[in-house]
């Protein structure tokens, strides 16, 4: 039998997870793999960099699982600085740029795992020194050798109040500076519903941080090639450092330009073995596809390591032979700021109503252990459910020590399609030092069954 030759684009974790389930399975005289990274690393953890940024992580060797050397010692070539720039599927080839060189490449199955991009408006693009993005490992060294230089920063400007966005704040805040975190929405934390972000916004505030809501960024001022500020429609802010946290897109101009076909996102659409569809040999993995939301049955698009490393795995393992496959998502996530502690998973209410649910809604206020027990803080939890049939759709947490993982709870109660009656009667476990004798995850339940 022929050798087979995997060309994999892209050497973070979905790319890597299927270089290293294919090899697994299938060995080097029959599989040649070869994997094409444009920036120096390998497997890490960009969920890692802000706690790099804010101290309480070493990096950037810490955030890395698994380098360039190791995977070569498992039988995959790995070139890091080289950027594939073109695929041709007719001949079955990409084009690579290397710091030295341009050349084309062979393949018989192609891994597409290019990520995403950070989403930059006009207004940010500038020569100036100090605005960063924060995606790579390549950028938080950037960041951190800027915080680090003389003349050391004293006020930043975090634009964008998500997830990055928040734990940026808390990161330059931990290393000294005044910060300033500006969202265009009303409220931080978009992917909450109103009520849940207005706790996340008295918190931020709490610590410190210069929140403020409802505003838009115009402009940036710079003098003698440094950012000094940033211009919004309702004031300038001095800013010695701008962190831009204004979310991602898929990294799919490559496909697209090569006639791959792109799903309703935006990001590339696969089956449910990471094939993409209606692409001989293409598999496509990470945070450049887009998934089946499984309660809303609709595709999105939702940048998270987690799903990046399972749908790697899923198309390594068929590449290799195996069979696996992705079923889809619920739409978890979590989060902290400080101490602040926020998770939710499903559906919104938002999300809910825009998928044709009519739904109800109820929120608690409870503790993370039995109020007598030393160390017993609140937590606010909010269930949503279809008002008919009582389908638990979504849950959010915000709180303090022990919450935001209750999360996990919800989340398997959403995947198995449970209803809040269901919930009710969960035995969940139960001590003081853990919890109240009825959890928070079950007062919630319980009063979403009142609400239907």
């Amino acid at each position: 039998m022929d050798q087979v030759r995997l060309l994999v684009i892209g050497g973070d974790a979905a790319g890597m997870s299927a270089a290293s389930q294919a090899r697994k399975r299938r060995s080097r005289e029959d599989l040649e793999i070869l994997a094409f990274e444009r920036g120096a690393y390998t497997s890490y953890s960009a969920c890692g960099i802000p706690y790099w940024i804010g101290g309480l992580v070493p990096g950037p060797s810490a955030l890395v699982a698994r380098d360039p050397s190791t995977f070569r010692r498992d039988g995959i070539e790995v070139r890091t600085g080289h950027t594939v720039t073109g695929i041709d599927l007719a001949a079955r080839t990409v084009t690579v740029r290397s710091p030295s060189s341009t050349f084309t490449e062979g393949f018989d199955e192609l891994v597409y795992a290019t990520g995403a991009t950070p989403i930059r408006p006009p207004w940010a693009e500038t020569s100036a020194q100090g605005v960063f993005g924060v995606q790579t490992l390549g950028d938080g060294a950037a960041v951190d050798a800027w915080l680090s230089a003389d003349p050391r920063p004293e006020t930043a400007v975090v634009i964008g109040a998500g997830y990055i966005g928040v734990e940026m704040a808390e990161a330059l805040q931990r290393r000294g500076l005044r910060v300033a975190l500006i969202e265009k929405a009303p409220q931080p934390m978009s992917t909450v519903d109103p009520d849940m972000g207005a706790l996340v916004a008295d918190s931020i505030r709490k610590m410190g941080i210069d929140l403020r809501t409802g505003v838009t960024v115009s402009g940036l001022e710079t003098a003698q090639g440094r950012i000094r500020a940033v211009v919004t429609d309702s004031g300038t802010l001095p800013a010695d450092v701008v962190v831009l946290g204004l979310g991602v897109r898929p990294n799919a101009a490559l496909a697209s330009d090569a006639g791959i076909p792109l799903g309703a996102t935006g990001a590339l659409a696969t089956d449910l073995r990471q094939r993409v569809r209606g692409v001989e040999g293409v598999w496509a993995a990470g945070d450049c596809t887009e998934v089946l939301n499984r309660v809303s049955g609709r595709p999105v698009h939702v940048p998270l390591g987690t799903h990046a490393n399972k749908q790697g795995r899923v198309a390594g393992i068929n590449i290799g032979g195996g069979y696996a496959t992705f079923p889809g998502i619920v739409g978890t996530g979590i989060t902290k700021i400080c101490d602040l502690e926020v998770a939710r998973t499903g559906l919104s209410t938002r999300e809910s109503t825009a998928a044709g649910f009519r739904c109800v809604s109820a929120s608690v206020e409870s503790t993370n252990r039995a109020g007598y027990f030393p160390g017993a803080v609140p937590m606010t939890v909010k269930v949503i459910a279809e008002q008919d049939t009582g389908l638990l759709l979504g849950a959010q947490i915000v709180g303090r020590t022990e919450a935001a993982k209750r999360i996990d709870a919800f989340a398997v109660a959403v995947w198995n399609g449970m209803t809040v009656t269901e919930m009710t009667a969960l035995d969940l476990g139960y001590a003081p030092p853990y919890a109240p004798v009825w959890d928070p995850v079950l007062i919630a339940a319980r009063k979403a069954h009142d609400a239907l």
